[in-house]
């Protein structure tokens, strides 16, 4: 009996993993180098072996100071501190030298120093939990400290806004998830590190501005890779339909293929990152589907306006109607308790330019209003400021037994706050020639006596004044028929 083996044919090559994406960089700033990995070729023992050029070494430079030695500078910028004897080799200088002040030394930049870094939770509503590695997730709560391997994971309703070291805020939507890939700074340099995966839904960024050549900051999707440095813009992955839209408010962001030959790969700690090739300005997005290619800058639609900006929201209910806008197939609503929405509370996406949140509690708040074009981007913002107090009136009327006299009821909710009342009746329902108009009322209840026969529309109207400011509701306009 023989035995064979199949055997791979000669010159075959085993390729390395792919990943479609896009990579986002801010204008003339920085993007990643990126780094390919060597195709394994089979050989025969008398097939040539294939030359592969080897990556040249990258280093950072480091200008000693008065009494430097190789062992402080290992110590204090490389991750391991026997490192001292590579700086050795590499600088041709003996390791016990006390060395004088401005030698250029050369360090390896794949051996430097990184320490994590911590993002703190400033701001969470509604359901929102945190976990870490494969630990079980548990509710988030404002002031928790969250670093590299956290996970976020918002609800209908539920926001998280971190606040990074450098002052840059970054907030999680409704139904989101986020892991924090990298949060690190580089000892020598300064520069920093940060990575957030967005697995779905929506983060918005803003991000002071970059003070290192190397720094990074990026919002990876599975169909982009979103980087910044000073500008503030929106990242939202769609997992059915596996596209992310990139929204620019402030600043200019760069797109870039992250597939192979992109730029989507990490630097090395103190190599200045690659200029970006594409550049999407503010008040422009794109949309990218996962394994094609980036999607052309679309300009966004202009801000909207709200019909009643100066509205005070005393209903049952908290409720807003928008300008409609040109090309605007849906619009998003958010409601916020700052001018900035990094504390939102409630999020609305309506197919018409009308928004019903239903109760809040009383206080002063912020709407932020937005249409979202054909290609699902969103447009510019608007924030509104607005209040919230729920003032209840209830009027009632019947016409007292045996007489002509009809008897008018009404009570608010607030009744502790100082209401002074104005009763007006009239013939017809737009109330323009009250047969009756009483003002300064201080009861709830008033007596209208012989009235003729016929059809009569009334209303009641509420007036406070609290906190240096004047409140006014109206009744509904009622009727009621007085036969002969």
């Amino acid at each position: 009996m023989t035995l064979s083996a199949a055997a791979a044919p000669r010159g075959s090559t085993v390729a390395p993993g792919r990943r479609h994406g896009a990579l986002l960089a801010v204008s003339g700033l920085l993007a990643m180098a990126c780094f390919a990995p060597v195709s394994a070729h089979a050989q025969s023992p008398r097939a040539t072996k294939p030359r592969v050029k080897a990556a040249a070494p990258v280093y950072v430079s480091y200008v000693t100071r008065d009494g430097d030695t190789l062992y402080d500078i290992a110590s204090h910028a490389m991750r391991d501190p026997s490192d001292w004897a590579v700086l050795s080799r590499l600088n041709h200088v003996p390791a016990p030298r006390r060395m004088p002040a401005g030698i250029v030394l050369r360090l390896p930049a794949d051996k430097l120093k990184q320490e994590q870094e911590s993002a703190r939770v400033i701001a969470t509503s509604g359901p929102a939990e945190h976990a870490f590695g494969k630990n079980p997730y548990v509710p988030i709560e404002q002031g928790t400290t969250l670093g590299e391997g956290d996970r976020i994971r918002t609800g209908e309703n539920g926001f998280v806004t971190l606040e990074l070291p450098d002052g840059s805020h970054v907030t999680v939507a409704q139904n989101g998830l986020l892991e924090i890939g990298a949060l690190r700074s580089t000892t020598l340099t300064g520069a920093t590190d940060r990575v957030l995966e967005l697995r779905g839904g929506e983060v918005e960024s803003q991000v002071t501005h970059a003070t290192k050549k190397d720094d990074r900051f990026q919002i990876r999707s599975p169909s982009v890779v979103a980087g910044v440095r000073g500008t503030r813009f929106k990242v939202a992955y769609d997992n059915g339909a596996q596209t992310t839209a990139v929204e620019v408010l402030d600043g200019a962001v760069g797109v870039d293929a992250a597939g192979p030959g992109g730029r989507g790969a990490a630097p090395l700690p103190g190599v200045p990152l690659q200029a970006s090739a594409q550049l999407v300005k503010a008040r422009f997005g794109s949309v990218t589907r996962a394994g094609e290619t980036v999607g052309g800058p679309v300009e966004l639609l202009p801000a909207l306006t709200l019909a009643q900006p100066a509205k005070v929201q005393d209903g049952n209910t908290v409720a807003f109607d928008l300008v409609a806008a040109e090309h605007a197939v849906a619009y998003r609503v958010q409601i916020a308790r700052d001018a900035d929405q990094l504390d939102l509370i409630r999020d609305l996406r309506v197919s018409v330019p009308h928004a019903d949140f239903g109760d809040l509690a009383d206080g002063t708040y912020f709407v932020r209003i937005a249409a979202i074009d054909a290609n699902g981007l969103e447009g510019l913002p608007q924030v509104y400021a607005f209040e919230r107090r729920q003032l209840g009136l209830a009027a009632s009327a019947a016409q007292r037994a045996g007489s002509r006299d009809y008897e008018f009821r009404w009570f608010v909710n607030r009744a502790a706050v100082a209401t002074r009342f104005r009763f007006v009746l009239a013939a017809t329902a737009d109330l323009r020639h009250p047969l009756v108009d009483r003002t300064d009322l201080s009861g709830g209840q008033l007596v209208v006596s012989d009235l003729p026969a016929g059809v009569y529309y009334w209303t009641i109207v509420a007036e406070q004044f609290e906190n240096g400011r004047f409140y006014e509701k109206n009744s509904a306009v009622r009727s009621f028929t007085l036969a002969r």
